[in-house]
């Protein structure tokens, strides 16, 4: 069924003492109506502490399917590790990695051999002022991700909902399991997208969003009823125990640092 056009990305509400928390705790039982499955997604950062995510990243396009895996670990507030993976025949794996604690971000490029080191970046100045229209503002989360990637939306679902799915047709058609867990399905056709390629009228996208914390577990894209993407979670650890290790990195010997 269609909706309205949901624009609530931005309007939770801090707290005096500066701690976001979801709106909605949980989801009662049955499916749930649009506009309150996109407020419960908005919030699924704020109901854990730390996130272990793995995600099985499939495009297709002219020359066949193209595989990325991508981990993810996150620790409020601040800290995360993104490492894309290209798997390999036989050869050195193609990765890349994005690294933050807050205040700096880190990436490498193995191919390359290439780093870089820099503050993390400015946010925009006056997306708060109350008197613009909520659809203009922003969700800021609480751990930033790496702009335009697969955990930056599966994470952060508030943008994708409010300035993708929301421009569609959308309805929510049952449920499923991913990775062992339980997700409720919503599919959009036609939503606006940036990508003329997809700006179509037989494009359709479905998600499959985790019951339990509002994470997106799957994305697929068809167009025509063909497959062009289909991103999914293979591994998803909830306020999972994080070693030292899990997120720390040190650029290899031989790497060039670009500032």
């Amino acid at each position: 069924m269609s909706i309205q056009r949901w624009d609530r990305a931005a309007t939770l509400p801090v707290p005096v003492d500066g701690r976001r928390r979801a709106e909605v705790a949980v989801l009662p039982p049955g499916h749930p109506d649009v506009a309150s499955l996109f407020t419960f997604m908005r919030d699924a950062e704020l109901r854990l502490l730390t996130i272990r995510m793995r995600i099985e990243d499939t495009t297709v396009g002219a020359g066949g399917p193209h595989l990325v895996v991508i981990d993810t670990a996150l620790r409020h507030p601040g800290e995360a590790k993104v490492t894309r993976t290209v798997p390999s025949d036989g050869g050195a794996a193609d990765y890349d990695i994005w690294i933050s604690d807050g205040s700096t971000v880190r990436t490498y490029a193995a191919r390359h051999r290439l780093g870089t080191d820099r503050p993390v970046r400015r946010s925009i100045v006056g997306l708060e002022d109350p008197d613009l229209p909520a659809r203009s503002k922003v969700y800021r989360p609480v751990t930033p991700l790496p702009m335009d990637t697969a955990p930056e939306t599966f994470i952060h679902p508030a943008g994708y909902c409010q300035n993708v799915l929301a421009t569609g047709r959308c309805w929510v058609s049952g449920t499923t399991v991913v990775a062992g867990r339980e997700a409720i399905v919503l599919e959009c056709d036609h939503p606006r997208t940036i990508e003329i390629a997809a700006d179509r009228p037989d494009h359709h996208l479905q998600l499959s969003v985790d019951r339990d914390t509002g994470i997106v577990l799957r994305l697929l894209e068809t167009i025509g009823g063909a497959t062009t993407r289909d991103a999914i979670v293979t591994s998803l650890i909830p306020d999972a125990p994080l070693p030292p290790s899990a997120l720390d990195f040190t650029f290899p010997a031989g790497t060039t640092r670009l500032y």
